[in-house]
């Protein structure tokens, strides 16, 4: 029998690079169904210092990118790695880019019912292919019911504030190890793999993993 080992995953489900990473990993993990992973999520906030309702998602990336040419050379790469990935990406739709605190929360909670990845897998599909604004209350709560979880508790769970600290403070902690960029996979405590890594990537470790044990 295969041992397990821990996969841990520094994301923030707005960041296109963490929805291509995970597509790329969920494509190894399929052809190799007795991987030795145990994966659980941790929130990473690409935009900390966002505000609480968010932004308009033009605005936000001409501040970030220098303007919209800047925004459109840096979404490039983007664009590119998602289409050979497969995954359609309505950037277009996209309207407001969200403060991600709430649902790192929900992450969490839906971590404590063993729901955790498809809570990650249900955030990635509402931002970057319906073009929904997962900082909205209400479309948290219908993704939590989306994934068999209690809407009506996590609703008053988002009205107050709830782990607010401890995802902040688990956030503070990755920036502390030396984590700058997401996703970043950590394999067994130790390893740190940056970046949207290819599925053969993961195939090898896989592999390697599998010989050891």
């Amino acid at each position: 029998m295969t041992e397990t080992i821990k996969l841990d995953i520094m994301s923030d489900p707005i960041c296109p690079w963490c929805y291509i990473g995970k597509t790329h990993l969920d494509r190894a993990l399929a052809d190799h169904p007795d991987h030795p992973f145990a994966i659980e999520w941790h929130p990473f906030q690409l935009n900390p210092d966002m505000p609480a309702g968010g932004m308009g998602r033009r605005e936000y990336l001409e501040g970030k990118f220098g303007g919209k040419e800047g925004a459109m050379r840096a979404y490039a790469p983007v664009v590119e790695h998602a289409e050979a990935a497969g995954l359609s990406i309505d950037f277009e739709g996209m309207q407001r880019t969200p403060n991600t605190l709430d649902a790192h929360r929900l992450i969490h909670w839906a971590g404590i019912e063993n729901r955790q990845t498809e809570a990650v897998d249900a955030l990635f599909q509402a931002y970057f292919v319906d073009a929904r604004d997962i900082g909205d209350h209400e479309v948290l709560a219908d993704i939590a019911d989306s994934i068999g979880m209690d809407a009506a508790v996590v609703t008053k769970l988002l009205k107050s504030d709830a782990d607010q600290e401890d995802i902040r403070n688990r956030d503070a902690h990755s920036r502390q190890m030396g984590i700058s960029s997401v996703p970043t996979f950590i394999v067994a405590g130790k390893h740190a793999v940056p970046g949207a890594q290819p599925p053969e990537l993961w195939k090898k470790v896989i592999g390697e993993l599998t010989a050891d044990s």
